[in-house]
């Protein structure tokens, strides 16, 4: 059985997530849809998000220990913000396009888990944006993202 990576692991390391969501950030300030969302942002906010990714990602666990954060509380951020879906398409075209500028892995396996997990991400902060009351239990577990039905990062076959 092979050795296969995390998601996270694939991807870099802790610097490569800081990095992707630093650009990412930057994108969004000046977003004309979305800049009105995050103008009032924490300076931790964008280190915090590349640690909850990581994180999910299979990474060290820096959201939940260092940041003090869970998963109940990320969903809690997102709570009667009322998000549209032309705020999430365009929070996962930057996010896309940031992850392209920076040379983020490109094989079909790793993007389809990345796309995959952004889709998934996204759509449940849609949902949670507009209600008023967190659905998500204090106590329920990080969710962990891999690698799906591909079965690892793309590697080609030398012929």
């Amino acid at each position: 059985m092979k050795n296969i990576p995390t998601l996270y692991e694939w991807a870099g390391d802790m610097r490569t997530f800081e990095e992707l969501f630093r650009t990412f950030y930057e994108k969004v300030l000046k977003d004309d849809l979305l800049g009105e969302v995050f103008e009032n942002m924490s300076p931790e906010h964008v280190s915090h998000v590349a640690h909850f990714v990581a994180e999910v990602f299979g990474g060290p666990q820096l959201y939940t220990s260092e940041d003090g954060g869970s998963h109940a509380q990320m969903v809690g951020h997102h709570i009667g913000k009322m998000l549209t879906e032309e705020k999430r398409q365009r929070w996962v075209y930057l996010l896309l396009q940031s992850a392209d500028e920076l040379g983020l892995k490109s094989d079909p396996e790793f993007r389809s888990a990345f796309v995959g997990y952004l889709e998934w991400g996204t759509r449940i902060a849609v949902i949670n944006s507009v209600i008023t009351e967190n659905p998500v239990n204090p106590e329920e577990p990080m969710p962990k993202w891999g690698w799906g039905e591909t079965g690892g990062p793309y590697i080609p076959t030398e012929e």
